[in-house]
């Protein structure tokens, strides 16, 4: 669905509101090219489409949700939101006054269209597989269209759209010898591609020689971008919340009160500026270009959604609690020198399973798993066995933090579960004085 069905739709159904009702009309939609992959070659191919309609009906303090997914057919689907609106209308009475209602009542437009340089995907495909030509290699390509559309009976007029390629994929040795990597973004670049598919083809290699077991302690460590991206999507689970805030749950409450600090070289910011995901949020609100969460190891600013910011009288910074275009300040660590300012110890690639061990000391336990190597005298020389880890956030951006990197990966969410998402971080790796390895 365009822009101008969308609206067209929208100003339709607002001619079935009665009385004082309020509708805010939200779209999202996709139109999305997948190829999955398996021993280096294509097992499925295809393309989604897709446009759901979410409807919020408001009557004084009242409000209900309700959606469906659209066809296409202009017909079709007015009366099928119609129907939804008159079914939204019955159950209206039947609920409660809601005490955090809360949703903009200052009409407010804008229109963000970006294009991409995208190939093909059979094209883009088909480079692929011949540059892994002779790897166990399984992954899967996503690109395409991401659309998200607000228009409310107040006036209201937001339209959001982007286009992405996302590719991950993992080359396979035996058993759980293997190395992972990801590539996207807007320009498609097949050198690049080119440089990682050989760079995996060394790392396999190494993988393919006797592993290294660790006993339990604390290790030097690098972790890469994407082991970074799991910690902080981690930390993003309550951390920058305001309602997790004021209620004492977040595993940042420390750093917040003032008694703990990062290093002043970490500065995280939710960048809406980057455009991946809308400027809007659901209930008509704009979003500041971007929100400093901590700013120079000192907790910053929370992001507050509607609700939080109707209960706690603060200004609406977020569609909802949790970074959706998280970036890290680079630092000046550069990629040729990882491996001698290392030394000797880890270099995590990847991580997994990580969850909370302590929530209140923010501290979290996950796995290497595969993809991660021993390093000594500044070289790679043995694949790591899994090993599980065990430490304070507190620490590894703190008081251990010896270097960021300078060169910032853009990572897209893979998941595909329920479409497409526009989620997205901006991230360095980094250099740690100190991992603990539980076993």
């Amino acid at each position: 669905m365009n822009q101008e069905a969308f609206f067209t739709l929208t100003e339709r159904l607002q001619g079935h509101l009665q009385g004082s009702e309020c509708l805010f009309a939200n779209l999202h939609a996709e139109t999305t090219d997948f190829v999955r992959l398996n021993q280096n070659r294509i097992r499925q191919a295809g393309q989604v489409q897709s446009a759901g309609l979410g409807l919020t009906l408001i009557d004084g303090a009242r409000q209900i949700e309700g959606d469906c997914t659209l066809s296409g057919d202009p017909a079709a689907d007015l009366a099928l939101a119609s129907g939804l609106l008159t079914r939204l209308r019955e159950r209206l009475p039947q609920v409660p006054d809601d005490p955090y209602l809360n949703y903009s009542t200052e009409p407010t437009t804008s229109n963000q269209c970006q294009t991409a340089d995208l190939p093909a995907p059979a094209a883009a495909v088909e480079q692929l597989i011949a540059l892994a030509a002779g790897l166990d290699l399984v992954g899967i390509w996503a690109s395409g269209r991401l659309a998200s559309g607000l228009a409310s009976s107040l006036g209201h007029r937001h339209w959001h759209q982007s286009e992405s390629f996302h590719l991950d994929w993992s080359c396979h040795l035996d058993h759980d010898k293997a190395v992972k990597d990801s590539l996207a973004g807007r320009d498609w670049q097949p050198d690049l591609l080119a440089a990682r598919l050989a760079a995996q083809r060394e790392r396999l290699e190494l993988m393919a020689r006797p592993q290294r077991t660790l006993a339990p302690g604390r290790y030097r460590a690098y972790l890469a971008p994407a082991a970074v991206a799991e910690l902080l999507e981690l930390l993003g689970w309550g951390g920058f919340g305001l309602k997790d805030h004021r209620t004492r749950q977040s595993p940042l409450q420390a750093l917040a009160d003032g008694t703990a600090q990062l290093a002043p070289t970490v500065t995280l910011t939710e960048e809406h500026r980057r455009g991946l995901a809308p400027g809007f949020t659901a209930e008509g609100f704009v979003l500041p270009p971007t929100v400093t969460l901590i700013d120079a190891g000192r907790f910053g600013t929370c992001l507050t959604d509607a609700r939080s910011g109707r209960e706690y009288d603060q200004a609406v910074n977020a569609g909802n609690e949790a970074p959706e275009a998280l970036a890290m300040t680079a630092g000046d660590l550069p990629a040729d020198a990882i491996l001698e300012r290392l030394g000797e110890g880890l270099y995590i690639s990847n991580l997994w399973y990580c969850n909370w061990s302590d929530r209140n000391t923010c501290r979290l336990t996950g796995m290497t798993r595969f993809g991660s190597a021993w390093v000594e005298q500044g070289r790679l020389a043995a694949p790591l066995a899994v090993m599980r880890f065990d430490d304070s956030l507190y620490r590894l951006l703190g008081e251990h933090l010896e270097a960021i990197g300078a060169e910032r990966e853009l990572l897209l969410s893979a998941d595909t579960y329920d479409g497409r998402t526009s989620a997205s971080s901006l991230l360095p790796g980094l250099l740690v004085s100190g991992i603990e390895l539980a076993l």
